[in-house]
């Protein structure tokens, strides 16, 4: 899970964790029609228990080692691929990373701020951000589907 700068937003949203948030994705993932498998309980499971942007491959790497028989990369991307799609999570681009959405189902376009020495993404909540983004892409006839704002630098920790 990244962690949340402070949010602007026109609307209000909980936070989830741990079961919670695992239960939370399950209903959201539901409810647009989805079946939530096994499979895609367990890649959402490992993909929750980051703080840090993690790839396909570390996600395939460990629910192997768990399972005791390989798990294809790609049959985790296509999972991590419909999770974004359906709002559960979040691809850090730059990284070709993934985060779990921790207010499952709730849209926000994606503003991340990316350590470049030890790799946190935190993503930031801001409507009026988004609404000016989007704006711009209107104004040149342009349909935005999944805007990605990465700024890239150094974390307090890092600085």
């Amino acid at each position: 899970m990244a962690k949340h700068a402070e949010a602007h937003h026109d609307h209000s949203h909980h936070e989830h964790s741990g079961k919670n948030l695992v239960e939370a994705a399950q209903e959201s993932l539901t409810e647009a029609g989805e079946q939530w498998t096994d499979m895609r309980e367990s890649v959402f499971t490992e993909l929750a228990r980051h703080d840090r942007p993690v790839s396909a491959y570390d996600i395939a790497d460990n629910l192997s080692a768990a399972r005791g028989k390989r798990v294809a990369p790609n049959s985790v991307y296509r999972i991590l691929d419909l999770f974004v799609a359906n709002n559960l999570a979040m691809r850090v681009e730059s990284a070709n990373a993934f985060l779990a959405n921790t207010h499952p189902g709730c849209e926000h376009d994606c503003i991340f701020l990316v350590c470049d020495l030890c790799g946190e993404a935190t993503h930031v909540d801001n409507d009026d951000v988004s609404r000016k983004v989007r704006a711009i892409a209107k104004e040149r006839d342009f349909k935005p589907e999944r805007p990605v704002i990465e700024i890239r630098g150094l974390c307090k920790a890092c600085a």
